[in-house]
């Protein structure tokens, strides 16, 4: 019995020991973390129960100013590698984003007994090699938020948001890629279906057809401008013979310019951004505040059933101008035109038999004026002017006025200095058609009112 447990003994501590030299041991030191977000505490004392409620038009997202948007907070975690030594030495970034987003009132204000917590997602993962062997060819695969400029203060990415899973190549100023977005619940959307039930097994089951998107870039460096030219095709096949559904193949394409120019001001920093984009068929998204042209708008055809015919038109136009070291202004204008692929300009049936808007138009303009009172307290400033006409509807419209003492520890005189500590104190004021349909989440809290107030005390950040 004894010589038992000894050989037993020996051949765990044999397997113990393989099991040890099989462990993956960390060499690399090259370690960086990031952070964004923004959050806080708000109330609007003129809605039920004073819950802040953001005031923007519904269907806008924060297109309207984001001072009272609801809490998220990003975690961005790197590692990075340099393998070749020398003037041919590649360097690769591994990146990941953890994002946390409210559920209910507020990101941080939950316990075991709350019916709304927080939403966790992973949008990044990905590897990017750049500088290949020390030459300009740059890689990537994975999924990641690929966007570029902004209109900020209503957190719009306008022109070349490509955020979603796939790969891509890059060669000096020229970008080609591939994504591959899709869903399983698009049930809940209105967007190009891509879950359909396949009985080519002879048993029911939930799959989805995938859409392709092609997305080629290029940019010209031209003095103080850069011009950047935009296309993208997009497929999606049919859902095949053995389905319930039958929805056919589909496609669309987009074509988009846009001009950045920097402009030589006393506090540097100052730009101008005006952007075109076209997008046909599948590929005319952008609504609710979102701009991936991949998120289809609209109905499809009563007769083909698909989004042939369908449109959108957007035009932006963004300014910064640091005008002295005590003030600066950054206006910015928004406009959409938008039909999905019915013939009708008011309402239709989508693939799911439900009515919804096949046309709208959106209008946004703005400003906000930044007082650097001293380095470290600015005063901000918004003014912001909405509309949305849906279908053959009346246009809902709001003005909102923003002021927001605002503590900046970094001590910059500059729009971008973060992190912020701010007092917001807002009110809006809604044209009828927006206050008789509660077109706006504040008026969906408080019922039909004229006026929305918010006031607050809220930090937002980022560090890379």
């Amino acid at each position: 019995m004894r010589t038992f447990y000894l050989l037993f003994g020996c051949l765990m501590l044999i397997s113990m020991s393989n099991r040890l030299s099989g462990q993956i041991v960390i060499t690399n030191k090259k370690f960086s973390f990031g952070t964004t977000g923004r959050i806080g505490a708000g109330f609007s004392p003129n809605s039920d129960g004073n819950t802040g409620q953001q005031l923007n038009l519904r269907n806008q997202g924060s297109l309207g100013g984001r001072l009272d948007q609801s809490d998220y907070v990003d975690f961005l975690p790197a590692v990075h590698f340099t393998p070749v030594v020398g003037k041919d030495s590649t360097k690769i970034d591994f990146q990941a984003r953890l994002s946390f987003y409210s559920g209910g009132t507020f990101l941080g204000n939950v316990d075991t007994k709350s019916t709304n917590g927080m939403i966790v997602a992973l949008p990044e993962a990905f590897i990017e090699a750049r500088n290949v062997m020390g030459t300009q060819w740059d890689f990537w695969a994975g999924s990641r938020w690929l966007r570029y400029d902004d209109v900020h203060i209503s957190d719009y990415f306008y022109f070349d948001d490509h955020s979603s899973t796939g790969w891509g190549v890059k060669y000096k100023n020229t970008r080609f890629s591939m994504f591959f977005p899709a869903a399983i619940d698009t049930a809940a959307s209105n967007s190009t279906p891509y879950s359909y039930t396949n009985i080519i097994s002879g048993v029911k089951s939930l799959v989805y057809r995938q859409r392709e998107v092609f997305v080629l870039e290029h940019s010209v460096p031209i003095k103080n401008h850069t011009v950047k030219l935009l296309a993208e095709f997009h497929h999606v096949n049919n859902s095949g013979k053995n389905t319930l559904e039958n929805y056919p193949s589909d496609n669309g394409f987009v074509a988009g310019v846009k001009l950045n120019t920097n402009l030589k001001t006393a506090l540097p920093g100052s730009f101008n951004q005006f952007a075109l984009r076209y997008g046909y068929g599948i590929a005319n998204g952008g609504d609710g505040g979102n701009t991936q042209t991949w998120r289809t708008y609209g109905a499809p055809s009563e007769t083909t059933n698909t989004y042939k015919g369908a449109y959108s038109f957007t035009v932006v136009e963004h300014f910064l101008w640091n005008i002295s070291n005590r003030w600066s202004v950054n206006p910015y204008l928004v406009y959409t035109l938008s039909k999905g692929g019915s013939e009708s300009s008011n309402m239709a049936n989508d693939y799911y038999g439900r009515q919804i808007f096949n046309k709208k138009e959106d209008f946004n303009t703005g400003l906000r004026a930044t007082y650097y009172f001293n380095n470290w307290f600015h005063i901000l400033s918004e003014l912001h002017y909405a509309s949305r006409k849906d279908g053959t509807q009346s246009a809902a419209t709001m003005w909102k006025l923003a002021i927001a003492p605002t503590i900046v520890p970094t001590a910059e005189r500059s729009v971008w200095a973060r992190p912020h500590i701010r007092l917001i104190a807002e009110v809006s004021r809604y044209n009828d058609q927006a206050m008789n349909t509660l077109y706006s989440p504040f008026l969906q809290q408080s019922g039909a009112k004229r006026y929305g107030t918010y006031f607050g005390a809220r930090a937002e950040w980022w560090v890379f």
